[in-house]
């Protein structure tokens, strides 16, 4: 489809590099592949790396002074004021375990600013794109949904454990005990819901900036609200919190409470 945006020439780009990554993704899935533990112990899988390898060799091939940022082969060209920041399996836990809770990111950022993402779920096809102003699941608008208070919303996260390692734990416990649910549907799935108006509040203790990049503009475009966990710009963050927006300061106060 043809998308309303500025960036629409660069979208259809990254359509097509979630395309060719999926084809690797899907060849790969409940397949019997090596799992591998990275120096931070998060797993690695050949889906992961030839996923990656196919997603740069098409940009290299198109937008050689570009720079890329990628999970498993870092940074190329940092210099570059165009960069392609690319995680070719969100959630590889879930993707080991044979779950449908996983997604490729792929943003697009001018002088370290996300200009659009892109999160592609290769088994569904499911295609959500925003570019900060806009969201479109396959090809239609998609906005948040109206949350009018933290009792009735939806909180997702992806590793509760993670929560007391980087952040206030005690706050998070108390928070999620005032929420209507609380599920760990989480990683780039989370950032979903949100932004199709399935859940409230995603939030992320410690985040890559191959996680991030992509989410921030999904949420902003979908009417949304992302920073880091205490309420500043997410892109120069660690974490993340999305919300329907209307929710958000309550949140960010939940989580951060003056003691």
């Amino acid at each position: 489809m043809a998308y309303p945006s500025p960036y629409a020439e660069l979208i259809q780009f990254a359509v097509r590099l979630a395309e060719l990554s999926a084809a690797v993704i899907r060849r790969h899935f409940r397949s019997g592949f090596a799992v591998h533990h990275k120096a931070d112990d998060s797993l690695v899988t050949p889906a992961d790396q030839e996923a990656e390898e196919v997603m740069r060799e098409l940009i290299e091939r198109h937008y050689p002074t570009h720079g890329i940022l990628g999970e498993e082969y870092g940074l190329t060209r940092p210099e570059a004021r165009e960069r392609w920041v690319l995680d070719p399996i969100d959630g590889t836990s879930s993707f080991v375990a044979g779950s449908y809770l996983f997604g490729t990111l792929i943003a697009f950022c001018q002088d370290e600013r996300p200009c659009f993402g892109l999160l592609h779920q290769p088994l569904t096809d499911d295609l959500l794109v925003g570019d900060g102003r806009h969201a479109w699941l396959n090809g239609e608008r998609v906005r948040v949904r109206s949350c009018p208070s933290i009792r009735d919303a939806v909180l997702l996260t992806s590793e509760h454990l993670d929560v007391p390692r980087y952040q206030d734990g005690p706050a998070f416990e108390a928070l999620i005990r005032q929420v209507r649910h609380y599920y760990g549907w989480g990683n780039c799935h989370g950032y979903y819901l949100v932004a199709i108006g399935g859940a409230d509040i995603m939030l992320d203790p410690r985040m890559a900036p191959w996680d991030l990049m992509a989410l921030v503009p999904i949420v902003q475009g979908a009417g949304g609200t992302v920073t880091d966990w205490q309420g500043n710009d997410p892109v120069s963050g660690t974490s993340l919190v999305a919300t329907g927006g209307t929710i958000h300061d309550a949140v960010i106060r939940a989580l951060n409470p003056i003691r």
